[in-house]
């Protein structure tokens, strides 16, 4: 029996059965899973970067049904605590929490229950015509590994040592490559495209009542800011980025086109540029703090191909473009909205997750629980449906505070007949076809809501302290100064 249907029998829940939707998904995508990808395939897929949880490779080879993908594959941690083989499904408490959607819970496997969430879950959401949810292609062991072998030159060292690809992997994901523009036919055309890569991050200041009066200035500063000061002071960025969620998601023509010069000018991992598909500026490696932000003669000589400009104003009227095609096309209205669904912050969702989970609330034990009793007894009295949708809101939140937005260009000429949306730039007088397209839309386990919460607490914390230190540091210079004056020494 096939692999695929032998894992869907196996993984059968004779409670919920096997809805519909999942088996008519497994027909649709049988075309692609009937083949396997064995070891002599692995050389028609490069090596395209990777995050913390998948290896992405482009192909390159010619195979009309493989021409403008890409593969997400699953890594595993070196250290060998978690090494699973692709057939673990959702948590009992996580198909309660995810049972309102058809067929995520019925799911054999997780990687099945993830793509159905991007398709059930992030798509109604964010638009279908910006989502891709992708489909599952079978591989053999013989290509994880020949593919985990001819990237390894390639891969950041401290990737190297964190994680590998997942040898027990029956089958991996293929998703559109955004970075390009396909031809109708499904064959690429060779006009030139340049493509952005954006983490906009979370993009509205909590007004949740639930938050802490010594966290209160999460009301007043951006996260982003405030995990900027613990990241340098833990060594993972050598300099703080300009770059400001509220300017990208304010609605104003300027300040978009002030957070677009910021991410550029200290791009970290938030910002990524792609010549016809290639890597032209920004980190490979996915790092906060990666050396490979210089500009390059190719990646000038790129933007030639499609911003007609004068010589050293080819860079500032690229980032115009960007600024302008996120002005005018209201992808992040939409992205905000979904964001927005973490309506009582983390500090809140908190005591919902530890109610779901049946386990006594180490927030409120950990502090006063008479003086939080007020303030968080409603949320612990809380219908469990209630709870539920608060935790489920704050992961769905989660994914969209956490994805990329990709955005490719090609200078759009004399065909009229393009089915992309258009931009205009004022600037040069051009008009570009566009195609923007949320990435990364990873499913959120539930048990991270923890982490979530220390992290939270450990960003808030730190930035208070570094505050406080700054404004003593401060007074004791004011106070010399003012001695200085006074002839007291």
């Amino acid at each position: 029996m096939h692999l695929y249907w032998t894992v869907l029998l196996i993984n059968y829940n004779p409670v919920h059965g096997i809805c519909i939707h999942v088996v008519k998904s497994i027909l649709l995508a049988y075309k692609w899973m009937a083949a396997v990808l064995g070891a002599k395939d692995a050389v028609e897929w490069i090596y395209r970067g990777e995050g913390a949880a998948n290896l992405v490779l482009a192909y390159c080879g010619s195979a009309p049904k493989f021409v403008g993908k890409v593969l997400r594959i699953q890594k595993v941690p070196n250290n060998g605590s978690e090494c699973e083989n692709g057939h673990s499904a959702l948590t009992k408490l996580e198909c309660v929490l995810w049972g309102k959607f058809e067929g995520i819970v019925s799911a054999p496997t997780r990687e099945t229950a993830e793509q159905l969430y991007v398709q059930k879950v992030m798509c109604p959401l964010l638009g279908s015509e910006h989502v891709d949810a992708g489909i599952h292609v079978l591989v053999s062991r013989e290509f994880l590994e020949a593919v985990e072998k001819k990237v390894l030159g390639q891969r950041p060292s401290w990737r190297v040592d964190a994680a590998k690809v997942n040898p027990l992997c029956d089958s991996v994901l293929l998703i559109a490559d955004h970075s390009k523009f396909p031809h109708v036919s499904g064959i690429f055309k060779e006009d030139f495209c340049v493509s952005v890569e954006i983490k906009p991050k979370g993009g509205f200041l909590p007004v949740s009542e639930f938050i802490a009066e010594e966290n209160a200035v999460k009301k007043k500063i951006i996260r982003f800011k405030m995990h900027q000061l613990l990241k340098l002071h833990q060594g993972k960025i050598r300099k703080i980025s300009k770059y400001d969620p509220l300017d990208m998601f304010s609605g104003s023509k300027d300040r978009v086109q002030k957070a677009i010069k910021s991410l550029f000018l200290t791009p970290q991992n938030n910002f990524r540029v792609f010549l016809n598909g290639s890597l032209a500026f920004g980190g490979m490696d996915g790092s906060a703090d990666s050396a490979s932000y210089t500009l390059d003669q190719a990646f000038l000589d790129g933007l030639k191909h499609i911003i007609v400009a004068k010589d050293g104003m080819h860079i500032k009227y690229f980032l115009e473009l960007i600024a302008e095609t996120i002005f005018k096309s209201g992808l992040l209205d939409r992205l905000l909205e979904v964001q927005k669904l973490d309506a009582i912050d983390i500090e809140g969702a908190i005591h919902a997750y530890y109610d779901i989970v049946s386990q006594p609330c180490m927030v409120c034990r950990e502090k006063d629980g008479n003086k939080l009793s007020g303030r968080y007894s409603s949320l612990h009295s809380m219908p469990r449906d209630e709870k539920l949708k608060i935790v489920r809101d704050y992961l769905i939140s989660s994914t969209a505070k956490d994805l990329s937005l990709m955005i490719s260009f090609r200078s759009r000429g004399n065909n009229l007949e393009s089915p992309y949306k258009v931009v205009f730039l004022e600037s040069t007088k051009q008009t570009f076809d566009y195609k923007a397209s949320f990435i990364d839309l990873d499913m959120k386990p539930l048990k991270k809501m923890e982490y979530y919460y220390k992290l939270d607490q450990q960003i808030v914390s730190f930035y208070v302290k570094m505050v406080k230190d700054k404004e003593a540091i401060d007074n004791g210079y004011q106070q010399r100064q003012r001695r200085k004056s006074c002839g007291v020494v």
